[in-house]
């Protein structure tokens, strides 16, 4: 078992603000230092656009943006490369993991990836400019993996493949772009329509209503449904998918089976976080190890988080913290079955 930590991150300011403050506390970490080595041996698959990429934020999140401004000057680097690295825009992808059931008010996920991407970052983020605020872990910095905002909106996704990509936003971004400046399920479903999507992923998103999307969305084509558990296949464009799809329906079949009994949302977390349970997967070598599972509960406004499997989460009070309450905590700590580098606390990650 393997010791992990993932720092909290809290911030109050403008957007620019905040990319400031992280670019110069990331400046000279190992997450830089190993994400830089990676960037320097892999075949790059996109361009870099200065000049697109901006008015592409503009258009959806400006404030996205200004923080990305604040990263450069935190940083020091130049745009080209705070693009290449944090924009999310036109990146490519490995294949990865992830489930999602939703309930009652409430969406657990279970992240699934290689230790090697893992930054080890849960921010909370209360823009004073514009966009709303929102918690949950980071990727590539300025991405969201999962998360909740203050309209009660929860965000989680999965992965599909990596074929035939298109110019357009990655996972993590659209992650972000969702929480940023959707106040609702019907919101985020007409967001995801309207931008140009990398590759190809499922996006769910719970509401206070009740309603439980699932976004299927390609290059090709986003098509949305009602669903109340996702894994790593579509189900209204089959033929999007890979070609093995056992262990994705495997996962999905035991969520759903449990999902006839109304389960709450301690009960959906027990089920995808125990390791035992068929939802938990051990598989880090093949890019889809579960590192973490995410809770929402959006009636409580609260947060769980837990690294490794049979954990008991942590709990944030996020409607607390709305009001000006810290979190105590300045690390969340957990344990997982590998032996394998994290990006955030190990040398030479590559």
């Amino acid at each position: 078992m393997k010791e992990i930590y993932s720092s909290v991150v809290q911030f109050r300011g403008t957007h620019y603000e905040f990319g400031k403050y992280q670019g110069e506390h990331l400046a000279g970490s190992l997450s830089v230092e190993n994400r830089d080595k990676q960037w320097k041996i892999r075949k790059l698959r996109f361009q870099v656009d200065i000049k697109e990429t901006k008015e592409m934020f503009m258009n959806l999140a400006p404030g996205i943006w200004e923080e990305l401004e604040g990263l450069q000057d935190g940083l020091k680097w130049d745009m080209e490369k705070i693009i290449m690295h944090f924009s999310g825009y036109r990146l490519e992808i490995p294949k990865s993991g992830c489930s999602i059931m939703t309930g009652d008010n409430y969406l657990v996920r279970n992240y699934d990836y290689h230790p090697k991407t893992y930054e080890g970052r849960y921010t909370l983020f209360q823009p004073t400019d514009q966009g709303y605020a929102m918690v949950g872990p980071s990727q590539r910095v300025t991405g969201r993996m999962d998360g909740m905002n203050e309209k009660q909106l929860a965000m989680g996704y999965n992965f599909m493949h990596r074929k035939k990509p298109g110019d357009g936003f990655i996972c993590s971004m659209i992650g972000r772009l969702i929480l940023e400046v959707c106040a609702s399920v019907e919101e985020a479903v007409d967001m995801l329509k309207e931008i140009p999507h990398r590759h190809s992923f499922s996006y769910v998103v719970q509401d206070m209503k009740g309603t439980s999307q699932v976004v299927e969305a390609s290059p090709r084509g986003v098509i949305a449904r009602e669903d109340h558990a996702c894994t790593n296949h579509f189900e209204k464009m089959p033929e999007e998918n890979r070609h093995y799809l056992v262990d994705s329906k495997a996962r999905q079949a035991v969520m759903k089976q449990e999902k006839q009994t109304a389960p709450s949302a301690e009960q959906a977390y027990r089920l995808l976080n125990n390791t035992e349970g068929g939802v938990f997967s051990d598989n880090y070598h093949s890019w889809a190890g579960t590192i973490h599972t995410s809770g929402y509960l959006l009636r409580e406004q609260k947060a769980w988080f837990a690294l490794g499997g049979d954990q008991k989460p942590y709990e944030i009070d996020f409607s607390r913290w709305l009001k000006g309450e810290d979190v105590p905590e300045k690390y969340m700590y957990g344990q997982v079955d590998t032996g394998m580098k994290f990006l955030h606390m190990d040398q030479n990650v590559k």
